[in-house]
């Protein structure tokens, strides 16, 4: 019996805690809708107590400023449509432990002063944003201290077209929060999809973020955090990653990011960070590096890039390996004379050289930096004269007797075949 009395004491416990520290604890449905008790979604969250659920169903309400200061669930049935009218700031988050779900939120003006948005948290932890659509904002989802949050399911659309930067704000904005969970969001039309500053220990995985005018992903001071299966495509950049380290990037896909600033993947003064099994397709440039150091970049493909990787001379004791470059106008090139990088046990599809020990590496090592690539660098205009004949006759000279190119930006051992990231496993374990 004194057992029991013992386990019952520690069963109540544990339902206190899950009932206060849970973002939904038991409380009363009010419900909003034409015929229901409330009509108005502000007044029903202003009545709402600890735990309550408001319950709102399919329709236009013409609202904004609504304040939620408790834990509460605001949850949409049918898609109701909260129309801020742009007349400021939709839904702001006061509390802890909300639910926000369900809803499309739309029409907020550009406010320089404010920042306005149509979902807004503050200083506050464990907030759950799902499956809403936000149109036509200013800013669509702006995380300020907010701890262990989840954004995740939403679609944030806005209106670029011909506006400038300066009047776009961030689709989804997260600023000082740790252990945030951005996933599974369709964000464009905005300054930057997502944008990350002083976020640490956070997840960004399975978002699609395209169409916007500057970055898809924009993350500074943000160390710690992981970003995985998202697409970047038709940015005006893909991804910046700027003074931070500890990052891991891994099967993300950097694609159609054009433009005469426009790279997949532009990394300043990031260090110790891995970057593993992702796509550059068809950028302008695959990956643009300026002072990074100890960077882990392996099992990638380059596919049809202007430039597959841009090396600057700033960059240290970064290693590339069995990583794929195919179709590329340039492989890789540098202003000066980067050292102590490593380049090994890539597959270089300009290389030809051959293989007498059928070993699959290549007997002769592949020099990536073409003298022309240089050229280009340091004389941009020159870049009209890509396949001529002289410039094709220039590097077949430099190959022969190389004396303008970087002595140590060379692969020892290229692959003669293209590497299968996926069933080439055995193969990846032995050279990492």
């Amino acid at each position: 019996m004194k057992n029991l009395s013992k386990y019952l004491v520690v069963w109540s416990a544990c339902a206190l805690v899950w009932l206060l520290g849970s973002p939904v604890a038991l409380g009363d449905t009010l419900k909003v809708c034409n015929t229901c008790e409330y009509h108005s979604v502000k007044e029903a969250v202003r009545q709402a107590k600890a735990g309550d659920v408001v319950l709102v169903d399919g329709g236009v309400y013409l609202e904004s400023g609504i304040e939620i200061t408790r834990p509460i669930s605001l949850i949409g049935r049918n898609n109701p449509v909260i129309d801020g009218r742009n007349s400021g700031q939709i839904i702001t988050i006061k509390s802890s432990n909300v639910k926000l779900e369900g809803f499309t939120i739309q029409n907020v003006a550009v406010s320089y002063m404010r920042d306005d948005a149509a979902i807004r948290v503050a200083d506050r932890e464990n907030i759950q944003i799902l499956n809403n659509t936000v149109l036509n904002t200013y800013f669509g989802i702006y995380l300020q201290n907010a701890d262990n949050s989840v954004v995740k399911g939403n679609v944030v659309k806005g209106e670029n077209t011909g506006k400038i930067e300066s009047s776009l704000g961030n689709a989804i904005h997260v600023w000082r929060t740790d252990g945030a969970e951005i996933s599974n969001n369709k964000v464009e039309g905005h300054r930057d999809g997502i944008y990350f500053e002083y976020v640490t220990n956070s997840r960004v995985h399975s978002n699609i973020s395209e169409r916007n005018n500057r970055y898809g992903l924009h993350f500074m001071f943000s160390d710690g955090n992981v970003y995985t299966h998202n697409t970047f495509s038709k940015n005006g950049a893909g991804v910046a990653v700027m003074y931070t380290r500890n990052v891991r990037m891994e099967h993300n896909t950097f694609e159609d990011n054009w433009g005469a600033a426009a790279y997949g993947l532009l990394l300043k003064d990031i260090s110790q960070s891995v970057i593993l099994n992702n796509t550059f397709r068809r950028n302008t440039t695959g990956i643009y590096m300026e002072s990074s150091s100890r960077l882990d970049i392996t099992s990638n493909d380059f596919d049809r890039n202007g430039w597959a990787i841009r090396l600057l001379s700033s960059c240290i004791q970064d290693t590339f390996r069995l990583n794929n470059f195919t179709g590329n106008s340039f492989d890789v090139s540098t202003n000066g004379s980067p050292t102590m990088n490593l380049f090994e046990n890539n597959y270089w599809d300009k290389y030809s050289g051959y293989d007498l020990d059928k070993d699959k590496i290549g007997d002769v090592p592949y020099r990536p930096v073409s003298l022309y690539s240089m050229l280009v660098e340091r004389v941009p205009p020159s870049v009209m004269f890509m396949r001529s004949f002289m410039v094709d006759l220039m590097d077949s000279i430099e190959r022969v007797l190389p004396s303008f190119i970087p002595e140590s930006l060379v692969d020892d051992r290229p692959q003669m075949k293209k590497i299968n990231h996926d069933s080439d496993r055995k193969l990846v374990q032995n050279l990492r």
